[in-house]
């Protein structure tokens, strides 16, 4: 049981004076499971300016134990450690290790630990070499006796100044940091605690986060979050439910090329963005029209109808940050935008080597005012050459080449085979709702084909409605009920034929899935050439070309 293994926590309260006394004795120890130091610069500033402003920053587990002589290494600081009792930090080694080297000479000379704070202008800033004198290290500042030397040394600082420095370092000395301290020999039970800490819950998304830090009430009295951005979109486009992390993806490019920003600082005095001095009303307002643009720009030029068809989601995003820029591009740009898309969407995400790389280094080629000179730059960025074809033999509805392989079949305008009528995207959103991938608007012909065509692409029809428990029933008697025009458009529109359906008549999976697969092969190629067109010369709109006339007609005089 619990209690014969572990006594009940010592529940207490240490100062970063304490803390730092503990850490300099060698009574701070970090036991192996701990990952290694992690935070930088910024992140113990803000740290430091939550202990300033009196913000709670959290409870500490520590372990307290025996502990043998040895080396340790705390950040920058290197402590000798001799035999005796430890505290083992199980939660909170970034924090304790911050406080001990920001608040030390050793350890701020360490840049991720330089802090200083500017008494005229209240903020922590980084330690500079000449900086005057208002701008005082931490470590001085911690430091009572050397803080009055400093002021001592330095008289133009006035006693408002003196007071302000007295202020914070009483603040810092004296912050209470909650603490549960347990006695336990057993690492294993501690790493047991360690993982349940780090486990219990669900983890806020960066979506929850942006929302929570930059979330407010919209002009209509309601709260702004992406999942109502999401619902938004939806409702205007029937494109399906787009996750959190994407939309905020889609925000975040609309106002930067970096996706990958630190998103606290998003509406922050200062940081400059493209849409500058936008209210965050304005921006989620601005980021779902630009969505919508991108999504109608999918659904009704790149033959992309639902976001189960999508092959990549940071594609979405980087159209969207395009969209939001040149909201109405000319036809040639348009073309060649659908060109970039496709191309992109068979290079893959590892055109930068990672997707989060890739979505920020063709993001950041698109700038304001320069419809034609994103486009250009999108395009330079991807591989101008026609790729092999996905394969037909994979079919998984999460995967970005079954992705591809169905928007080449929603190309042929797949009709219904039992009312002869065009298959839409209301009807592909009525069948998909919020899922996120294509499989209920799919149908399979054999239900157990031989194991060598299970995953053929061949055994799947798009068919957004309910046909009964036999799709095969369906399109052997459907299309016979009329006349032969429309029941050869009906099959073509599948990617099938009169010969095809003798053999699913006749119940020959094999030579019905090989002959399709065939045909499909052909279908996809002609869509990606089509898509892709990577035989033609991608200049941009013809009236922003630079032609001389002078030099043109001279050069024809040359002819």
């Amino acid at each position: 049981m619990a209690s014969e293994t572990i006594s009940q926590p010592n529940a207490k309260t240490f100062t970063p004076e304490e803390i730092v006394t503990e850490v300099l004795a060698g009574r701070v120890r970090v036991p192996s499971f701990q990952r290694s130091y992690r935070w930088q610069w910024e992140d113990v500033r803000r740290l430091f300016d939550s202990i300033a402003k009196g913000y709670p920053i959290g409870n500490l587990l520590l372990w307290s134990r025996s502990a043998p002589a040895e080396r340790i290494q705390l950040g920058a600081l290197k402590i000798s450690g001799e035999r005796g009792s430890a505290l083992y930090v199980v939660d909170g080694q970034q924090r304790i290790t911050s406080l001990a080297n920001a608040l030390t000479d050793e350890g701020a000379n360490d840049p991720r630990f330089a802090l200083a704070y500017d008494l005229k202008d209240p903020n922590f800033r980084k330690i500079q070499q000449d900086a005057p004198a208002h701008i005082v290290p931490l470590p001085v500042i911690f430091d009572l006796q050397r803080l009055i030397t400093w002021f001592a040394d330095h008289p133009e600082l006035d006693r408002v100044l003196l007071n302000r420095a007295s202020q914070l370092a009483k603040v810092i000395r004296q912050y209470a940091i909650p603490a549960y301290v347990v006695t336990q020999q057993e690492e294993q039970i501690l790493r047991d605690i360690f993982d349940r800490m780090n486990n219990y819950g669900r983890r806020l998304s960066r979506a929850e986060v942006f929302a929570a830090l930059h979330g407010q009430t919209s002009k209509a009295g309601s709260n702004i979050n992406f999942s109502k951005l999401a619902e938004a979109v939806n409702a205007a486009t029937g494109f399906g439910r787009i996750d959190d992390d994407t939309v905020l993806r889609a925000f975040l490019a609309r106002r930067g090329g970096d996706v990958s920003r630190d998103i606290r600082q998003e509406f922050s005095e200062g940081v400059e963005r493209d849409f500058g001095g936008e209210s965050t009303d304005d921006a989620y307002d601005g980021a779902e029209d630009a969505l919508i643009s991108a999504v109608q720009f999918l659904q009704k030029f790149a033959g992309v109808p639902h976001f189960g068809f999508l092959p990549y989601r940071y594609l979405l995003v980087v159209l969207t940050r395009y969209f939001a820029h040149h909201p109405k591009p000319s036809a040639r740009n348009r073309t060649l935008l659908r060109r970039f898309f496709w191309r992109a969407a068979l290079a893959g995400p590892m055109l930068h080597g990672a997707w989060t790389s890739t979505m920020r280094a063709l993001a950041t080629k698109i700038t304001p005012k320069d419809a034609s000179g994103s486009v250009q730059r999108l395009l330079d960025a991807v591989d101008q050459r026609m790729r092999g074809l996905p394969r037909l033999t994979h079919f998984r509805t999460n995967t970005a080449e079954t992705r591809v392989f169905l928007c080449a079949l929603w190309s042929r305008g797949p009709i219904s085979p039992i009312d002869g009528g065009s298959y839409d995207i209301d009807g592909i959103t009525q069948s998909l709702g919020d899922e996120t991938r294509a499989t209920n608007a799919l149908k399979t012909f054999f239900h157990s084909p031989p194991d060598t065509y299970r995953a053929w692409a061949a055994n799947r029809a798009i068919v957004p409605e309910d046909v009964g428990d036999d799709v095969v029933v369906a399109f052997v008697r459907g299309p016979s009920e009329f006349n032969v025009s429309i029941q050869a458009k009906i099959l073509a529109s599948h990617a099938l034929d009169i010969q095809m359906i003798t053999m699913l008549e006749a119940g020959d999976a094999v030579s019905f899935l090989e002959a399709r697969q065939e045909k499909l092969t052909q279908v996809l190629r002609d869509f990606l050439e089509k898509m892709t067109e990577t035989k033609f010369e991608d200049t941009p709109p013809l009236d922003e070309l630079d032609m001389d006339d002078d030099e043109s007609r001279d050069d024809a005089l040359d002819a």
